[in-house]
């Protein structure tokens, strides 16, 4: 199937395809997150996990360190509480 469709030749209405694969639908739920109160903090935790991908290897621990205590913490300034804790487990090996 051509990118953006599905097997069965329809349009993909995956999460992935529109807001993280197409730029124009991750610049508008983007802007969506960054907007809404209630939202901006997973607005702001996107950003960073991009951010935090482009970190050089040497970068790379502390950038997790700072990610964790403002986003994963509860009390950290930007906590999301809606992530599992599977999610905000600091990794293993």
């Amino acid at each position: 199937a051509p990118p953006g469709h599905g097997q069965e030749g329809g349009q993909d209405t995956s999460f992935r395809w529109q807001c993280v694969e197409q730029p124009i639908g991750k610049l508008l739920f983007r802007r969506f997150l960054e907007g809404a109160p209630q939202f901006a903090a997973a607005g702001a935790l996107w950003a960073e996990i991009e951010a935090f991908e482009q970190c050089e290897d040497a970068e790379r621990e502390e950038a997790a360190k700072r990610l964790r205590s403002r986003f994963f913490t509860p009390g950290g300034s930007e906590h999301c509480g809606f992530l599992s804790a599977d999610a905000t487990a600091t990794p293993t090996g």
